[in-house]
């Protein structure tokens, strides 16, 4: 009788099992992929990730682009993915997405116009969402994210931000740096003409992206869908000055920032120009509002703000032009400037358009010297094979090749992070707040810039 309970016990076992997911507790929604960067999270494969995916989008060529590319990575020699995308094509694409749930998280990298709608939908329909920046593209969608991040927590779900570049290297070790008392201070408070913190970047619509030049949507010259410049690039740059000026510390957009000024300025595109990056003969009609000479289209892709956060001057800024001179691509420049030593960025021609970071002290005696030395060692055990190499104005942080990752691949480090929060319930309490004083501090720059000009 013992064995048989025992039997009887493994057998139902065997069959409860046979009725539940894989061990793949992640399943992948992909919600209307209109930006490439939907199928860089897809450039790679997860361990706890099941390959297939369920797409939700209109039919049309900004969903024949994102598969295209899907098929490019798992066709290629070196490495191929093995992703499989299951489609649905009908006008109702996103309410048969929340009443499916055929997933558990939805990534959204598209058109911005609905995108913070989408978010919250998603997040009452009890899913988790990846988002690609920005979440939020004027001061109504800031009011929509608030109630997207209250409805996360309530529905015990992770939403989240795709910040690349919290990862590139020489931004990493100029927040390291930062930390090293004896050689950077403390943080400079600046002035408005001054600042303690500026950081610029620099993008072209025409691109190379997996070794193709990037066909880009219609729409993402139209910053009424896309959102302008001072919106959407910016992000990063607002990121990575709260990230690295305030590690870990909650923002209060409330109380810790104060908004001095902002602008915004347009890049004249010609209609081969846009013919070149859309494959449209023609501008369509949505665009015409922003046509002049019937040739020219004029796209406010361009901002600076300046601002205040916890009393220390900020500036950023972000520039796009058409194409990049021969060698080079997307660029940032950054200078964080401490009451010992500035720490900067440069990505210019003189770095061969390769991002390089500095040290330049505003003393450089014997004694700073011995202290940079002494404190550089908690550098080098930390990144193993960085070192440091005399410059015009102090010193190179001269970093190996093995530390340096590309712009794609930086997506797969930010879905592995993301992995770990819905793994493990883990991500910092100042997370949250500081996102909406992100979106905050863009949004608000708009208004702002609009009233200025």
């Amino acid at each position: 009788m013992k064995h048989l309970t025992i039997f009887l016990f493994s057998f139902a076992l065997t069959l409860f099992s046979i009725g539940q997911p894989t061990s793949k507790t992640v399943r992948l929604i992909t919600l209307d992929p209109g930006h490439f960067h939907a199928a860089l999270l897809q450039k790679t494969m997860y361990q706890d990730v099941d390959s297939v995916v369920h797409v939700y989008a209109p039919e049309g060529n900004d969903l024949k682009l994102h598969l295209d590319r899907i098929n490019a990575y798992n066709t290629r020699a070196e490495n191929p993915t093995s992703w499989k995308e299951q489609v649905y094509t009908g006008e109702d694409f996103f309410e048969k997405m929340i009443a499916e749930k055929k997933g558990n998280v939805v990534v959204l990298s598209g058109n911005n116009l609905k995108k913070t709608e989408y978010i919250l939908k998603s997040l009452q329909g009890g899913l988790n969402v990846l988002a690609d920046k920005p979440m939020a593209i004027n001061t109504q969608n800031l009011a929509m994210l608030k109630q997207a991040f209250e409805t996360a927590k309530k529905n015990n779900v992770v939403l989240y931000d795709i910040m690349t570049e919290r990862f590139e290297i020489t931004t990493v070790l100029q927040k390291e740096l930062s930390r090293l008392t004896n050689v950077f201070g403390a943080l400079q408070k600046g002035t408005a003409a001054n600042p303690a913190v500026t950081k610029e970047s620099v993008h072209y619509f025409y691109k190379n992206v997996s070794g193709n030049i990037l066909t880009r949507p219609f729409w993402f010259m139209d910053v009424s869908q896309q959102g302008e410049g001072i919106v959407d690039v910016t992000t990063h740059l607002v990121d990575l000055v709260q990230w690295a000026c305030f590690p870990e510390q909650v923002i209060d957009y409330s109380k810790d920032i104060q908004m001095v000024a902002a602008k915004r300025w347009t890049t004249p595109m010609r209609l081969n120009q846009f013919t070149a990056i859309t494959r449209a003969a023609a501008f369509p009609d949505y665009l015409q509002k922003d046509i002049t000479s019937d040739t020219v289209l004029n796209v406010y892709s361009n901002g600076e703000i300046n601002y205040k956060l916890k009393g220390v001057h900020v500036k950023v800024s972000v520039v796009w032009n058409y194409q990049a001179e021969p060698g080079a691509g997307d660029t940032h420049n950054s200078i964080m400037r401490g009451t010992k030593a500035n720490l900067v960025i440069r990505q210019t021609a003189g770095q061969q358009y390769k991002p390089v970071l500095y040290i330049e002290p505003l003393t450089n005696n014997a004694n700073f010297r011995s202290a940079l030395m002494q404190q550089f060692k908690a550098i080098t055990a930390k990144y193993p094979g960085v070192e440091l190499k005399p410059s015009k104005a102090g010193w190179e942080v001269v970093i190996p090749d093995q530390y340096k990752e590309g712009h794609e691949e930086h997506f797969a480090r930010v879905a592995k992070k993301y992995l770990e929060y819905l793994r493990n319930k883990n991500m910092p309490a100042w997370e949250v707040p500081n996102m909406l004083a992100k979106y905050y501090t863009t949004t608000k720059a708009l208004e702002l810039a609009k009233q200025q000009q």
